[in-house]
């Protein structure tokens, strides 16, 4: 691959790393999924020297990790507050529809919203509801940091891979 090319494709990758990046601010968006997808196709495009595959490979895993801290900060903090695993389900599943009807900020609302409607029908007290809501909604800010951390970590292997 000529260097005008090999730039080129460098360019596009970081674009779509970026906007992957800046798309974990949507809850349901799949962000680590895309920056991963993004090295893949570069290592197709160019190649997967040694240090290629191992960057790749510690992204996977990143990938991976990232992809579970959702679950398992929302869900710590729903159980935390007295929440049921229905509470989580409802949630998980207002959070997808939420996206659908409502991009980009429905997921959040439909996902927190269906947990305080669910606790308060369980409780019959809108504060005991509300406070498991609020759990899961710091459970959701500090699942974005780590995503997002770990997105910049995922940028960072491939930087030292392609330069």
């Amino acid at each position: 691959m000529n260097p005008d090319t090999q730039f080129a494709v460098q360019v596009l990758v970081m674009a779509a790393m970026v906007i992957g990046l800046f798309g974990l601010i949507i809850p349901i968006f799949p962000g680590l999924n895309i920056i991963w997808a993004s090295a893949l196709g570069y290592g197709i495009l160019t190649g997967f020297p040694t240090i290629g595959i191992w960057m790749f490979a510690l992204m996977t895993v990143l990938m991976v990790a990232g992809n579970l801290v959702d679950n398992l900060f929302i869900g710590a903090k729903a159980l935390q507050k007295g929440g049921s695993w229905w509470t989580i389900l409802i949630a998980t599943a207002g959070g997808i529809l939420g996206s659908l009807i409502l991009p980009p900020i429905g997921g959040l609302v439909f996902a927190l919203g269906g947990a305080f409607l669910y606790e308060y029908s369980r409780h019959k007290d809108w504060r005991k509801a509300l406070n498991l809501t609020q759990g899961m909604a710091v459970g959701c800010g500090w699942a974005f940091v780590v995503r997002f951390f770990i997105g910049m970590l995922m940028i960072g292997l491939w930087i030292i891979w392609a330069f």
